[in-house]
């Protein structure tokens, strides 16, 4: 296995995990690398590492450039086990070579490891001389843990970039000219939508703090490397950022007898005729990870169970405390559902639309199965509320 040539003297010697179909709950269809990246200079620098059991991979890959003994420096952007777990094995290649991260980046890398390393700790727009080029480091706090930063060559206009515009993708392709551009963005998407969406706040600060810098690469941590499309992915990540969403809806649902999903085909259709695009979801069938990566840009928020045992059906459950964590901002939420007696469910839903600061549109509760007319009249008064935001 060999190392992909980036620019002069910086190579890609990641690796490539075809068989991952599962990272932090969210489906990977198409696999993932680890992207950890070779400096040639005065002092040999290596950026970020691999999982631990892709170390094989990744010491072949630096060994097709040079010996890995030689390696004088290991930048840090980011600790957790995907972009540190070899970085114990690549220290007995390298025993000297000095580790540089922010200071809750050493502070987390002693504490992974137990190893007592003496770990220089980098500030905001602290520099690096490797030789020819000098390297400047942004730390990126919450992009999305608290050690995170960047790390930019401006002799090389290369930004590494971290978990910020990564994607989860294993190809033999190492650049985005080389891959379909749909593709790649959907994968972006659903990236940003699982991992990065909470800290929406955070990647506003971060893209300020590299705004005025010259990029003609960005390399993150997963996924292939970005070049002529970089403006394209920056002004997606400002668009999610901002949460900025588009007239659409979503109608999430999961149902025991039927009802719930009649309901939900109904406001489906209150929202086509609307004139807003809706898709449905039903929970047994689709992944919550990808239900996310339709939320990312959706307005509407509609949800819906049957009452289960005085609750909601554990799918619905399931998918509550995925979509809370990733917290959303500036949604408009539905709660419906059919019940046989308590209808509890509903409320159980609304409050949680609330709790989200959702702006919410009256919860439709339906007792067994409705009839026509009452389908028709929460219809009609779905249709006007719609209108109202309209």
């Amino acid at each position: 296995m060999k190392a992909v040539r980036i620019t002069d003297d910086i190579y890609w010697v990641g690796a490539i995990d075809w068989d991952l179909r599962n990272f932090h709950g969210y489906l990977t269809q198409r696999g993932s690398t680890y992207n950890s990246y070779l400096i040639i200079d005065e002092k040999v620098t290596l950026i970020d590492n691999v999982k631990s059991y892709m170390f094989s991979e990744q010491v072949e890959r630096i060994s097709s450039v040079i010996d890995p003994g030689k390696i004088d420096i290991i930048i840090q952007n980011h600790i957790e086990m995907d972009h540190s777990g070899s970085l114990p094995l690549i220290k007995q290649l390298c025993p000297n070579a000095e580790i540089y991260a922010t200071a809750k980046g050493a502070e987390g890398l002693n504490r992974h490891f137990k190893k007592n390393w003496d770990i220089h700790e980098v500030k905001s727009g602290s520099t690096l001389s490797l030789g020819k080029r000098e390297l400047t480091f942004v730390p990126t706090p919450m992009v999305h843990w608290p050690d995170n930063m960047v790390s930019y060559s401006a002799a090389d206009k290369i930004l590494f970039s971290n978990d910020a515009f990564g994607q989860h993708i294993a190809s033999h392709e190492r650049f985005d000219y080389e891959y379909a551009q749909g593709i790649l963005e959907e994968e972006a998407a659903k990236y940003y939508a699982n991992i990065v969406l909470p800290y929406g706040a955070q990647v506003v600060k971060a893209l300020e703090a590299v705004g005025g810098l010259e990029i003609d690469w960005i390399l993150p941590s997963h996924g292939l490397i970005w070049h002529d499309r970089i403006p394209r992915m920056i002004e997606l990540y400002d668009k999610w950022s901002h949460n900025r969403t588009q007239e659409k809806a979503l109608i999430i649902y999961d149902s025991m007898w039927g009802t719930t999903e009649i309901m939900a085909k109904m406001i489906h259709g209150v929202f086509e005729d609307s004139g807003i695009m809706a898709q449905l979801f039903n929970l047994r069938y689709t992944h919550i990870s990808d239900i996310m990566t339709s939320i990312l840009d959706a307005r509407y928020i509609c949800l819906g169970s049957p009452t289960l045992n005085n609750n909601i059906l554990p799918t619905m459950a399931s998918f509550l405390t995925y979509f809370k964590g990733l917290a959303p901002k500036k949604r408009i939420g539905l709660a419906f559902g059919s019940y046989g007696w308590g209808g509890q469910s509903i409320p159980i839903l609304d409050s949680a639309l609330e709790e989200m600061k959702f702006e919410r549109l009256k919860a439709i509760k339906v007792k067994f199965i409705p009839d026509p007319e009452e389908l028709t009249a929460a219809g009609e008064h779905l249709k006007k509320e719609i209108a109202a935001y309209k």
